[in-house]
């Protein structure tokens, strides 16, 4: 509920909230320099206009990277220590970098409280002199091993966390002159884009970037029109003949046709990190992707997380159900006195329960281990009682002597044993 609540401040300022912006990439597609170069390009519409931009608010979470042409206001290498947890832990590169992320993302609640205070204004604060322009992006950029921030815990953390309070931008970073080289390179690059899709579940940009080396025309011509792609693949199969084409080539063919529907629903944007070309673009379909981020995307987190909260609250009544329980049958199995009564047997769920609960009771039929009543025991007292007062005055008007009636008594007392 918090996250709404600043959401609420930030609109009675009249300011949107900032969107969050997530780089990621394969290694080597210019990731980290497309983020130097959208830092800059927001930091000079900030030099430009003073009153009506702001700078970008920035996070770098590469642990291992070495120096980052931009500067961060969280780091992730100023609390965790890259090369001493792979000393401590004993791992490899790839192991030093999802550890590393792990750790981190145990403080991701005082990361979305900076980023809150920061991003967010107090509402209190709407009606005060200081009218400082709050960021209106927040760039965060990834560790190239992608792999290792998308499908990692931690990853999930990060980006539900952003989710939840931010509207939240994957931009999808692809090197286009490798990209546009082969067909089964583009397909890799677009099977891969899907599965970021699918597992983030949010708007995604596909950027093409080094556009200055290789026009992105190609590569988008082949998503719009999947006979455009064929005829590439075709003219690969006649040119080389590479070790299983008739395979590769029927599977790309394949994937072409049921991607079809995916790329329309993708945007597409060709940059040049390097001159800059196609940043304004990028931009502008950022802010399509907000909106398409608070229309659809928003109440399915909003959906997703009602149900999680249905949930616990469900396991927690459980779990007091069950405790309650288990107090009424410790209450009941502590009974006092030589006549306590027995706790109440539980009514048998099934037949098989019913039917050893009635062998457990002629069991203990059996063996004598059924009480009698104190009722029984008061009757069988006036009964030997009376028996020995009516023998008692039959002898003494016989003989006439108490001593006759004693011996009487006691023969007949103990011939009933």
């Amino acid at each position: 509920m918090a996250s709404s609540t600043n959401t609420d401040s930030a609109a009675a300022t009249g300011q949107q909230p900032p969107v969050a912006i997530i780089c990621v990439g394969m290694a080597g597609s210019g990731k980290t320099t497309f983020m130097q170069r959208i830092n800059a390009h927001l930091y000079q519409q900030h030099q430009s206009h003073p009153t009506t931009s702001s700078p970008p608010y920035v996070l770098n979470l590469d642990p291992a990277v070495r120096s980052v042409p931009f500067d961060s206001n969280i780091d992730i290498r100023d609390s965790v220590n890259y090369k001493e947890v792979m000393k401590q832990y004993n791992l490899g590169p790839n192991g030093g970098i999802l550890t590393s992320l792990n750790l981190f993302s145990t403080k991701i609640d005082q990361v979305m409280g900076i980023l809150e205070k920061r991003c967010l204004p107090q509402q209190q604060l709407a009606s005060s002199e200081d009218k400082t322009l709050l960021p209106t992006h927040i760039l965060i950029d990834t560790p190239g091993q992608i792999e290792v921030f998308v499908w990692s815990a931690s990853g999930s953390i990060l980006l539900s966390s952003l989710a939840s309070t931010f509207p939240t931008v994957v931009a999808y970073v692809i090197d286009t002159p490798r990209t546009t080289e082969n067909t089964s390179t583009f397909m890799s690059n677009m099977l891969y884009a899907i599965s970021i899709l699918y597992k983030t579940k949010l708007p995604m940009i596909l950027v093409f970037n080094k556009t200055d080396v290789k026009d992105e025309s190609e590569a988008v011509y082949w998503m719009r029109d999947f006979e455009s792609f064929q005829a590439a693949l075709r003219a690969e199969e006649e040119s080389e003949a590479r070790e299983g084409g008739g395979y590769m080539g029927s599977l790309l063919n394949s994937m072409s046709l049921v991607l079809e529907e995916f790329y329309n629903a993708l945007s597409v944007v060709g940059v040049s990190s390097m001159t800059g070309q196609g940043v304004d673009k990028f931009f502008d379909a950022v802010e399509e992707k907000r909106k398409e981020f608070e229309k659809d995307y928003k109440p399915e987190l909003e959906r997703r997380r009602k149900e999680a909260e249905e949930q616990k609250a469900q396991l927690r009544e459980q779990e007091v159900s069950r405790m309650m329980k288990d107090m009424r049958v410790s209450s009941k199995a502590k009974g006092t006195g030589k006549y306590a009564t027995a706790p109440e047997k539980e009514e048998p769920e099934t037949v098989s329960d019913a039917e050893a609960m009635d062998d457990e009771d002629e069991d203990d039929n059996a063996q004598g281990l059924v009480e009698r009543d104190e009722e029984e025991f008061d009757e069988d007292a006036i009964f030997e009682e009376g028996l020995k007062a009516r023998y008692e005055a039959a002898m003494q008007d016989k003989r006439g002597g108490p001593a006759a009636t004693v011996r009487t008594a006691d023969y007949i007392k103990n011939s009933q044993r």
